[in-house]
């Protein structure tokens, strides 16, 4: 039954990020938009087993199990707004600084490690 549960909300999460990322028409300002989005989403499903042998530790011999969970995550990164020569990305600048610091502080850190694996590798020599 949970793997039934899984494969069906993974099999929907196309039409789902397809509908999260590129919003519905909006109206702000007067102006039509359209809001974009960076779309994620992850599941998981557990399962058991029974009858199992009778044991100290189980003694009645039985055993039983579930599980699922999933999760989601949508950054609006911009919007679709009208320009001279049609629709232009227009980037929300909050959402892109929280997207690319993950990133900035990842190569920060490997530079350093880096630097400090070099300096421990000259300090043995």
């Amino acid at each position: 039954m949970a793997e039934r549960l899984v494969e069906k909300l993974a099999g929907s999460v196309p039409s789902w990020g397809a509908r999260i990322a590129y919003a519905d028409k909006t109206t702000v300002g007067g102006q039509e938009i359209v809001p974009v989005a960076v779309v994620a989403f992850g599941f998981g499903a557990g399962e058991g087993s029974g009858d199992l042998p009778v044991t100290e530790k189980f003694p009645q011999g039985k055993g039983e199990g579930a599980g699922g969970g999933g999760g989601g995550l949508a950054l609006p990164i911009g919007a679709y707004v009208p320009g001279a020569d049609g629709a232009v990305f227009r980037p929300n600048a909050i959402a892109l600084v929280l997207a690319v610091t993950p990133i900035v502080m990842s190569v920060a850190a490997a530079i350093a490690g880096t630097a400090a694996a070099r300096s421990a590798v000259k300090l043995f020599r």
